[in-house]
């Protein structure tokens, strides 16, 4: 087990790029123990990951919204995947794993959860890494990859004083709420060894401080 113990967030809130972003940090600078967060965009969406091009990113996207990630990875159309945040306080063991250790630990994870589900999934080992600026093009080494489909899992991390934020995509939504749900609680299951469901009302006003501070400003945007 990754955590002993975990709280479980099904974002019942579809949120726009900027205010998804905004409400990731700030769970990673006040949550108390881990959280997993499931959630919605409101709109067409696109993330580009904190050193991605933003050019490259309006050439792939014309028309959608994008937003800057606070942590690494390539770009993730939001359209239609199943988006998830981990984070991990300062102090969790997960946070003092390297990179690549903790990445891989989660995914790990989250391979079981699909294979529960019928889905095909297995680590990468970064044989079929393509240094493409799309996520889903360029799997690296503990990614996800389907039998068939290539790439169907990837993240982004940061690590901060207040612990270890991921934020992780599945190319395989869930067209139902029910099913949603179930996949979350499945996957709870297997990173902590116990588990509730909890609710945040995050402050609005607190919420939107960090869109007007980062996540919506277009110098943060367009920095790259």
């Amino acid at each position: 087990m990754i955590f002993e113990r975990l709280r479980l967030w099904i974002d019942s809130v579809s949120r726009p790029g900027p205010e998804a972003m905004a409400v990731d940090e700030w769970l990673l600078e006040t949550a108390e123990i881990p959280v997993l967060r499931i959630y919605r965009w409101a709109g067409d969406w696109a993330s580009i990951g904190y050193f991605g091009e933003i050019a490259v990113g309006r050439a792939l996207f014309p028309g959608m919204g994008l937003v800057r990630r606070w942590t690494g990875g390539g770009m993730v159309d939001h359209r239609a995947d199943w988006t998830y945040t981990v984070v991990a306080p300062q102090g969790e063991p997960l946070g003092n794993l390297r990179g690549g250790e903790s990445y891989g630990r989660i995914h790990a994870a989250l391979a079981e959860t699909l294979l529960a589900e019928g889905i095909g999934a297995r680590l990468s080992g970064g044989e079929g890494l393509t240094k493409a600026a799309l996520c889903f093009e360029n799997p690296v080494r503990h990614d996800l990859l389907g039998t068939e489909s290539g790439k169907i899992a990837g993240a982004g991390q940061r690590r901060s004083r207040q612990g270890l934020l991921h934020q992780g995509s599945v190319a395989v939504p869930c067209g139902e709420h029910s099913v949603s749900r179930s996949r979350a609680e499945d996957f709870a299951r297997r990173i902590s060894r116990t588990w509730e469901h909890f609710s945040w009302m995050p402050v609005a006003e607190e919420i939107a401080l960090r869109v007007d501070r980062r996540y919506g400003r277009a110098e943060w945007t367009n920095r790259r």
